[in-house]
């Protein structure tokens, strides 16, 4: 943290917040169909600056006395979120952002959510589509200490994964003393190595016994390689042990896993576009231009305008998609361009939306009916029907 806060306090403060607002509300009869949600719940992205305290939404009479600024028992809404020390703007007319005057608890809020997000990155198959996770840990390996043990497993995996290894991540309790495989591929045969993993504090150092016991475990599975990795230290006697084995136990800190992470990190491609060949993309338009297909996207979005996007989906895996932009193609009009209805192109100037500008990572996410959805932290995608889409300039 910058300065003074800890994470509990943060949270405290944040629930503390929201608290105020609701009784504000409740003492006026306005909190009717409102509630309050994380930032990154609400985007689903990278949080930004100033960092987003809560995000209030009401589609009942609280948004209309906050919208139109309507007088109500004093204080006033505004008056009463600055005498708590926070600000508040209007965001489309039923969402609000609430950001922190004092800029100590505004640069502890931002490294606080960013945290979380950088969390919420470790998913069980986050693939090639992220950097940035691996991009934090390389500039701040004290953060090791603070994800969860499992949490540092699935990291370790990705890691791993990404160096080229196929891995197969433990059940993270029962496992043998075992917490990875890995398998190097090799024209000779696979090459095993199992991997023990210690989210550990500074001070408690790895002893003799814990590095002996993957030994065993390596003897009993025939296992030609063993990585111990922590992020304490160890004993003297533990590394005079793996010495004595001939080195086919690795012993690996902090300082290495931070080097993986920047190795990982500057193996992916900034540019998103270069993960699928120009070819690839070609071959999926044409298909896209035969027949209404599920991997063509749509969102609308606009608050007193409707305007439309469209994307293709290039690939995805569970948890995460890469999507490239479509141009649109007119349909009808008002005869002034202003209200109408558009369609996705994939002829040729679809081609040219295969660059770094417009092909893009998204949140890719199921709900309870099956219906898959894409958030790119600014729009929400979602099938596209095949039907014409309504569009409104008109303010």
């Amino acid at each position: 943290m910058n300065v003074g806060y800890t994470d509990i306090q943060l949270a405290l403060e944040i629930s503390s917040l929201e608290a105020a607002i609701q009784k504000w509300a409740e003492e006026r009869d306005l909190w009717f169909d409102s509630g309050f949600k994380e930032f990154l719940q609400h985007v689903g992205g990278e949080p930004g600056s100033p960092a987003v305290v809560t995000v209030l939404y009401s589609n009942g009479d609280l948004a209309r006395v906050l919208d139109e600024d309507i007088e109500v028992a004093s204080p006033q809404f505004h008056e009463f979120i600055a005498s708590l020390g926070f600000s508040c703007e209007n965001q489309n007319g039923y969402t609000y952002y609430f950001f922190a005057n004092d800029a100590a608890l505004n640069a502890d809020l931002e490294s606080y959510f960013h945290w979380q997000w950088v969390c919420s990155l470790i998913q069980p198959d986050v693939g090639d589509v992220y950097e940035e996770l691996y991009a934090h840990f390389a500039s701040n390996p004290d953060y090791f200490h603070r994800l969860s043990p499992r949490a540092f497993e699935v990291l370790l995996s990705r890691v791993f994964q990404n160096q080229g290894f196929t891995t197969e991540l433990g059940p993270g309790s029962g496992d043998g003393g075992v917490d990875i495989r890995l398998w190097q591929r090799d024209p000779l045969g696979d090459v095993l190595t199992l991997v023990q993993a210690k989210r550990y504090a500074p001070h408690r150092k790895i002893k003799l016994d814990a590095v002996a016991a993957l030994r065993g475990v390596m003897a009993v599975d025939k296992a030609p390689k063993g990585l111990f990795v922590t992020t304490s230290s160890y004993l003297p006697s533990a590394r005079e042990f793996a010495a004595r084995e001939g080195n086919i136990i690795e012993l690996a800190t902090n300082a290495d896993v931070a080097q993986w992470c920047a190795t990982a990190a500057n193996g992916i491609v900034k540019d998103k576009s270069l993960l699928v060949s120009k070819s690839n993309v070609e071959r999926l338009l044409y298909q896209m231009s035969l027949a209404v297909d599920s991997k063509v996207l749509h969102a609308t979005w606009g608050y007193n305008m409707t305007h439309n996007t469209f994307a293709v989906v290039l690939k995805e895996t569970k948890h995460a998609a890469l999507l490239m932009s479509l141009p649109k193609r007119t349909v009808t009009h008002d005869g002034y361009g202003q209200i109408g209805t558009e369609v996705p192109s994939f002829g040729v100037d679809a081609l040219g939306f295969h660059c770094a500008e417009t092909v893009f990572r998204a949140e890719r996410t199921v709900d309870e009916r099956g219906r898959i959805s894409y958030w790119d932290g600014r729009h929400l995608y979602s099938a596209w029907d095949g039907e014409p889409a309504r569009f409104n300039y008109v303010d």
